[in-house]
């Protein structure tokens, strides 16, 4: 299954970035509903797209951690 990285939101589109680092836009109305940036996206087979709750958070955690390496 891909994923995508929500990085930003670009006017009415989220700018994605997929595990290889490539950029995609991909429209609001495209997205689930209370998709923000920094959530993980998982692509089903038929194309739609849901947001990973566990890996995002994950992430979250991650970069809270990094951050507060950072700034000690």
């Amino acid at each position: 299954m891909r994923k995508l990285i929500i990085d930003r939101f670009e006017g009415t589109y989220a700018i994605c970035e997929d595990q290889e680092k490539k950029m995609f836009a991909i429209s609001l109305n495209e997205l689930p509903q209370g998709a923000k940036p920094g959530d993980v996206l998982q692509i089903s087979g038929a194309g739609e797209l849901s947001v990973d709750q566990e890996e995002t958070q994950r992430r979250r955690k991650k970069m809270a951690g990094l951050q507060s390496k950072l700034f000690r």
